[in-house]
């Protein structure tokens, strides 16, 4: 007598699936199957039809599936600054063109829509987490948090540019966070 097929939440079928081990191996024709937010199994399709029935099934026929990519540095809310004096060495551009720039127009509103933007292109490009820093990482957080990408955000530390020029007691207020704690409506 064959075993009744075991009721799982989700069956993710690729064409070729990309595990983080073992290394240098790609799967043809496998399944992944997920039980609430775990990975439950990783196996040949045709044995996942057998083994397992899905509330949900998902058909990736001429797709790769793999872990989420991770970005380790970024300055995601600088997407609205991308272009500008591209073409000066680092400092010069910093000095003559960025930090004149944020010192003008960065506030929690440039943050959050140009993380907004940041976090649809890094969605885009299988990028599931990153390691933020910028000013007003509450603005960061909840653009992220919209999205649902996952990250690790802190605070810039520059008291030589634009915005930290500030006397430090602004310090606090122009990178998002108060004297007592994070600024309101921050959610980690």
């Amino acid at each position: 007598m064959s075993t009744p097929p075991i009721l799982v939440d989700q069956i993710i079928e690729a064409r070729w699936i990309i595990p983080v081990e073992p290394d240098d191996t790609t799967l043809e024709h496998h399944s992944l199957v997920i039980q609430g937010e775990r990975i439950l199994d990783l196996l040949p399709t045709e044995q996942a039809r057998q083994r397992y029935t899905a509330r949900e099934t998902t058909v990736l026929g001429e797709h790769i599936l793999m872990p989420g990519l991770v970005n380790l540095h970024c300055h995601a809310a600088m997407t609205l600054l991308r272009g500008l004096a591209d073409d000066l060495p680092l400092m010069r551009w910093l000095q003559e063109a960025i930090w004149p720039t944020e010192a003008r127009h960065v506030g929690h509103a440039f943050v959050h829509d140009g993380s907004l933007l940041a976090a649809a292109e890094m969605l885009k490009g299988g990028i599931t987490t990153c390691n933020d820093m910028y000013f007003y990482p509450d603005a960061t957080a909840q653009a992220f948090a919209r999205v649902g990408l996952r990250s690790v955000l802190g605070i810039w530390i520059c008291p030589s540019t634009s915005i930290c020029t500030k006397p430090p007691r602004k310090w606090p207020t122009a990178c998002g966070t108060t004297a007592s704690g994070p600024s309101p409506g921050w959610k980690p």
